[in-house]
């Protein structure tokens, strides 16, 4: 008789594969592809890739508007298929915020009158094109800005943003969105964290979790700890981490005493 997994292990695994995107049903894959998306690894080339699926390297670079004989880079998710429609060059804006969009209050390190509501383009899981929102200190904002249009433009793509009730309504797991500021002190201690300094940047918590002895952020992460994955939303040193690195930000999957693969910092704590 086979075993039956135990409660903890089942829900992890059931939360794990709810937020792995499936392959859409009404979407055609071209050629002999039998997947709808391919996340590119180290090393690969559109031809390789176009090859394994029985696509030409021509179409794959029109369908994800890349040029044709640029590298693709390591974590983009490309397209297998004819898109509907062509996804729109990268916008940003950067607007000032009031306390009360920052659920600021007294004793918080950074004055809203110092931060900035940093807009971008975005690249959902399921490859839809939205405009989302970080909440950055003033003067990080434009290297924000550079990182974002640096994934965008690569087809990194991200889970959620900000406005939730308008990117993804149906999500509750507030775990799952990137975002920056949120005053609050590193978990566990008094200390501020680099968040509330508006210094910090978390990109997809759920596919890139926290790891401090064996406490798991967000929880029923775990099906990501495997960092030899190539999954939509991961991201690898030799791939959409370098956006951050390139523009002076340090990133908690290097670190040793605990890993925070989802983390990226000015000052690197």
């Amino acid at each position: 008789m086979p075993k039956r997994l135990p409660a903890a292990a089942l829900s992890a695994l059931l939360t794990a594969l709810f937020l792995v995107p499936t392959q859409a049903a009404s979407a055609r894959p071209a050629g002999r592809a039998a997947a709808v998306w391919h996340v590119v690894r180290p090393d690969e080339t559109l031809s390789y890739i176009g090859a394994r699926y029985g696509i030409s390297a021509r179409n794959l670079a029109a369908w994800n508007q890349l040029p044709l004989n640029n590298p693709i880079q390591p974590d983009a998710v490309l397209r297998l298929n004819e898109p509907p429609t062509l996804l729109p060059p990268f916008q940003s804006k950067i607007l000032p915020v009031t306390a009360g969009e920052v659920n600021w209050k007294p004793g918080c390190p950074v004055i809203p009158g110092n931060l900035r509501k940093l807009w971008v383009s975005y690249i959902d899981f399921n490859g839809t094109y939205h405009v989302g929102s970080v909440v950055v200190r003033y003067d990080v904002a434009r290297r924000a800005q550079q990182i974002f249009r640096i994934l965008y433009n690569w087809r990194f793509r991200i889970m959620a943003m900000a406005p939730m009730r308008v990117n993804m309504p149906q999500q509750r797991n507030m775990a799952v969105v990137t975002a920056g500021y949120v005053c609050r002190p590193v978990g566990g201690t008094k200390t501020w964290s680099e968040h509330a300094t508006g210094t910090a940047i978390d990109i997809n918590p759920f596919q890139n979790p926290m790891l401090r002895g064996s406490s798991l952020s967000p929880a029923n992460s775990a099906f990501y700890l495997n960092r030899s994955q190539y999954l939509i939303g991961m991201i690898h040193r030799e791939g959409a981490a370098r956006a951050f690195l390139w523009n002076g930000f340090h990133w908690g999957g290097r670190w040793t005493s605990l890993k925070d693969y989802m983390h990226f910092s000015l000052t690197n704590r």
